[in-house]
This record gives C-alpha cells, structure tokens and sequence, in this order.
C-alpha cells in the first residue's frame, strides 16, 4: 500500500480517487477468486479516506481539495462504474470499502458523498448503484441509514415543484432499495413532533408503493429471514413496524398539530394521474391500515412454508412496546375531552395490528405480556377483546373498513384530521 501511496500522492485530486476505484477493483477482484466473502482490509479503507474523501493522514502535507466540478464527475464516475461492473459480488464489496461507516472523522463526508450518489442514481435510474445501497442499508446502523433517507426526501419530497417522479418510479426497478428506503424513512418520520410528519408527497408515494405490491415490504425479510450479520443498531428487518406506527400515531399526531393537511402539489398529482392525486390524507393512512394488516395475515403462510412460524417474528415485542409508550405519551398529551375521536381511532387501529400480527405470526406475543403492554392506554373495547378474547375473525365488527365523509364534507375533529405538511 505504501507504494500506491506514494504514486497517488503525485497526483492531483480527481486522478488519484479514480486511481483508487481501479485499483479497488483490481485488488478485490483477486480477492474473489480465493474466498467467496472477502473482508473490506484497513489498507483500502485508508486509500479511501485519504484521496476519495481527502482525509489526509500526515498532516504536514496539505493536498488541494477536489473543486464541485471534480466532485461532481467523481460522481459520474463513481456511478458509471457501478453501472458497468457486472460482477454483483465486487460491485458489493467495492461500495462497502467506499461508505461502510468507520466511526471517524471521515464519515461525514463519507455520507455526504453515499447521499449525493444515491440521489444521482435514482435521478438517472442506476439499478446497479440502488442495489448496492438497498444492501448497504440493511447492514448499516440505524441513524447512517436515517440519514440517507433523509437526504432523499430533501431531493425528491421536499422540493416545489416536486421531483418525486424519479423517485416513486424506481419500485418497478429495483423493489429491494425501495423496501429499505421505507424503513428507514418510516424510522425518521416517526410523528413524535410535527416536523416529523410526513409530508403529503411522501406519504402519498409510500401508501401507492404498499397497496399496489404488499409484497414489497417483505422482500428484505424473506431473502434473509435469520440474517447471520445483522449488526446491533441496524434498521428492522421490514417496514412493517414502521408503517404500522403511522397508522396508529396520525390521528393523534394530527390533532397535536391542529392545522389542514395540504394536498400533494399539482406536479405530484399530475404524476399520480386524476384516481390519485390530491388524496385526502386520512383516507391514505386508512389505506395503508387496510393494507398492512393484509400483509401481516399472508405473513403467516410465509412463515410456515419457511418452518419458521411460531419461531421468528417480524415484529420485536421491545419495539412494540415502545411504540405503545409513544401512543400513550400522545394520549396523555391531547386533552381527552378534545380528542376522543383520535384517540378511539388510534386504539382501534393499534388493536388491530396487534391481533392480526400475533394470529399470522408477526408477533410472538403472549396475552399476559399483551395485558401489561397496554396497560398504560386508556381503556377500549376491542382492545379489551385483543387482550383477554381469543383471536378475532376478520369479519368482527372491530374490522371493518375505516370510511370518511368526502373530502369537501366540512369534519368537525374527525379522527384524522388533516394537517399542514412539515418540512424536515
């Protein structure tokens, strides 16, 4: 390595990071042909660190930072050899040795150059580069992956007019990244203030994603149902949890923040055709309630084709409970009076998800352990029927469809009252 050094030393910033991707490729490469899993060594991670992130290691020399224009064909190369790579396993390895994060200095600019790429990726559609990111965000700790998400919905759900076409078209290419991508938005957005509602664009594209292929949200789950590397810290392993938290936390949430929802701006309407566009809010997190709980009742078939069912939930009971004590913080929150319906909504929908996950598998829960879970909640009768009945069929009264008045109807405090769309 100190010979390679020395020869990108000489070099001026762009040559010496395009220098170290060949040379990445060439020195993994040859790892592939001995071992099928080879390791990301200290010798690349500090070629990386020092002339792609220009990281310096000797402080006495002071190298001339990359220009935004070299920053950019960077980029651009960066991306074309992904796109061109077509070796999964090196293209793997080679963007682990790039933007696994260190826990160092580097690591700020090693994800303010993962988000840029990624967001070019998904501008200029590189299914190459979003499954090497879709891998990245299974792997890597939850607030890094936050992060990414984060940028994302700064470049496509944030801006006027919105660009969100690029982005809500790349589930029918690469399905895997958008799985990831709604678990770590559903983990940013998590409606514990009114900055993290999600904004109406946002939501709009996550509710299509899940309705029009609920098999998306398992994707990741089913490719690895016993990961052997999942480190601590990491994403869950399905959006499941996270979207469940949307359905359960908007009415309340939404009534915390008291003022209209706006509907998706034109362009997105445009995109999402006359059916879609300009949805009323409550009416999409309804939606997305209907389709999770179908999802968590296929979910079981799953799992006993797989001999898992009764063994592995998808659900943790600790993440559960956590998102029971954000419920009842949201409850105590509200003045009851005021906020009756949201509340009744809210428990409804959160006794739902409970018996549905627990009859299909998801949740591997008992009713002692359910009883002392909710004990916090105000009480509600088909809550009550979750925590002592058996288990519910689905034709119960308790689970029928939500309906609304239309949208034009003036609502008084309706359970999901719409709210403005907050900007991260």
């Amino acid at each position: 390595m100190t010979d390679i050094r020395r020869s990108l030393l000489r070099r001026d910033a762009l040559s010496a990071a395009k220098e170290v991707l060949y040379h990445l490729d060439i020195h993994f490469s040859n790892q592939l042909q001995n071992t099928a899993a080879p390791v990301v060594d200290n010798g690349s991670v500090e070629l990386v660190e020092e002339f792609v992130f220009n990281m310096s290691k000797d402080r006495s020399v002071q190298r001339k930072k990359m220009t935004s224009l070299q920053e950019l064909q960077l980029l651009e190369i960066t991306c074309s050899y992904f796109q061109e790579q077509g070796k999964d396993s090196l293209r793997q390895i080679i963007f682990s040795a790039l933007f696994s994060p260190q826990c160092n200095v580097a690591d700020d600019r090693r994800m303010a150059m993962l988000g840029k790429l990624v967001s070019m990726a998904v501008a200029v559609c590189r299914v190459p580069v979003l499954e090497c990111a879709a891998s990245w965000l299974q792997r890597s700790p939850a607030p890094h992956c936050m992060r990414l998400a984060t940028v994302l919905v700064d470049d496509y759900c944030s801006s006027a007019p919105s660009p969100a076409h690029a982005l809500r078209d790349i589930v029918s290419v690469s399905p895997r990244f958008c799985c990831q991508f709604i678990t770590a938005v559903t983990a940013v957005y998590d409606l514990s203030t009114d900055d993290l509602i999600p904004s109406s664009d946002l939501l709009e594209m996550v509710v299509t994603w899940v309705h029009d292929n609920p098999r998306l949200t398992l994707l990741t789950f089913l490719g690895a149902p016993i990961p052997s590397s999942r480190p601590p810290g990491a994403l869950d392993p399905t959006p499941l949890l996270g979207l469940v938290r949307w359905c359960i936390k908007s009415p309340l949430a939404y009534k915390r923040h008291r003022k209209p929802l706006q509907a998706p701006d034109s362009g997105a309407a445009h995109a999402l055709g006359p059916a879609e566009g300009g949805r009323d809010p409550r009416s999409l997190y309804s939606m997305l309630h209907l389709s999770v709980l179908q999802i968590l009742v296929s979910l079981r078939a799953d799992l006993t084709e797989l001999q898992l069912y009764g063994r592995v939930g998808v659900m943790s009971l600790e993440h559960v409970a956590k998102l029971v004590g954000e419920l009842a913080y949201l409850v105590d929150e509200l003045n009851p009076g005021d906020s009756t319906a949201e509340t009744e909504l809210s428990l409804n929908r959160l006794a739902q998800a409970l018996q549905v996950a627990m009859a299909g598998g998801a949740l591997l829960c008992s009713r002692e352990d359910l009883r002392c879970l909710c004990s916090r909640l105000p009480y509600n009768s088909l809550l009550q029927l979750v925590k002592s009945g058996p288990f519910l069929p689905a034709s119960h009264p308790g689970f029928q469809q939500e309906t609304y008045p239309p949208v034009h109807t003036p609502v008084q405090d309706c359970p999901s009252q719409p709210v403005s769309n907050p900007r991260v």
